[in-house]
């Protein structure tokens, strides 16, 4: 429940096509339509609709409201009836010595032992208890943004089918080539598909050039430091190579010797300051997600409005680190992609050395 309380983990997506038409009204009668209903006894191994994120035992949104300002919040639940393979076996044996037994014959046939594993399986589904999982979901409107708090595909695949069935909207996840303007793209004729690991090895070496300190826009300033956590990687998929160096900070000599062998940054812990906040969390250079943001303190709360409040200044934070983030993306491909990067590339090989 990180969208209320502690450490926030998410992955973004964008809507593509416009809001319906008289979509307050809309959203209400949908969103209750597709919203997590209780099942008895039932023999579906997965259960799923919304629910309140203040109270996920309220599905149909009498006690606490999904709007908020200019977003809309509210949980996901997926409920899962998983089956022992063990479990399944023994109570297959005994079926089928009760079926032979009843039958009087020798051997099982194939359909008859396809019927049994399947009359099994429904018993024990109809008797067994659902394991609920809960995902939040932040979607502001007017960036036309949702923010899910899994970093699961098959999770963001169910989220996203319910999220299409319910509010007849495609959602598209962000990630970082998606942000690259189309007509540099095909000026340069690069492959852009490992450009967020480029993106975050050049922030390392960014962060180190000033103690942390990074021009923004408007020169506007943040401070940025990898801690704790790099994970470095040469290739994709099943020819990858990779290294995790673990520290304190990220004066690693293992990393930076990774990183002269062809390596580049997959994820890296970051400590991230700008405007007397901080924040800290792992981020993942090719999908963009953020894994267990830490968000600045605030002081405590009482009654409702306070609480609304100061869920609204967790937004804000929130969308304030992914913001910078997005910022010094930017910044990096307007270095990346204009004549002067070799010599930008000269200045980080000459770090390397160091």
């Amino acid at each position: 429940m990180g969208l209320l309380k502690g450490n926030f983990t998410f992955m973004r997506f964008q809507a593509e096509e416009s809001l319906p038409k008289n979509f307050p009204a809309f959203t209400d009668r949908q969103i209750k339509a597709n919203a997590y209903r209780q099942e008895t006894k039932s023999t579906r191994e997965k259960n799923m609709g919304w629910v309140s994120l203040t109270d996920v035992l309220d599905a149909d949104f009498k006690q606490a409201s999904y709007s908020l300002g200019d977003y809309l919040i509210f949980s996901l639940r997926i409920d899962h009836k998983l089956i022992s393979p063990k479990l399944l076996k023994l109570k297959l044996m005994e079926e089928e010595r009760r079926h032979l037994a009843q039958s009087g014959s020798e051997r099982i046939g194939k359909q008859t032992a396809a019927t049994l594993k399947e009359k099994i399986e429904t018993e024990i589904l109809a008797r067994q208890e659902a394991i609920p999982s809960f995902y939040d979901v932040l979607w502001s409107l007017g960036k036309k943004t949702v923010y899910f708090s899994s970093l699961a595909d098959k999770v963001a695949d169910d989220f996203t089918g319910l999220f299409k069935n319910t509010f007849s909207l495609n959602l598209k996840r962000l990630l970082p080539q998606d942000l690259i303007n189309k007509p540099v793209r095909a000026e340069t004729g690069e492959t852009v598909s490992l450009i967020g690991r480029e993106f975050l090895t050049w922030l390392w070496f960014k962060a180190q050039q000033r103690d942390g300190r990074i021009t923004l826009a408007q020169s506007d300033e943040a401070e940025l430091h990898f801690v704790k956590r790099i994970a470095l990687e040469a290739g994709e998929g099943e020819y990858a190579q990779g290294v995790v160096c673990s520290g304190l900070h990220a004066e690693l000599k293992e990393a930076k010797e990774a990183l002269r062998l062809g390596k580049k940054v997959k994820e890296a812990g970051i400590m991230l300051m700008h405007d007397k906040n901080e924040w800290e969390f792992i981020f993942k250079a090719d999908t963009f997600d953020f894994q267990s943001l830490k968000i600045p303190s605030m002081g405590t709360t009482e009654s409702r409005q306070d609480k609304e409040g100061a869920l609204l200044e967790r937004i804000y934070l929130i969308e304030g680190a992914v913001k910078i983030m997005d910022d010094l993306f930017a910044a990096f491909l307007q270095a990346r992609f204009q004549p002067g990067w070799n010599e930008e590339a000269k200045k980080m090989s000459g770090w390397l050395q160091k």
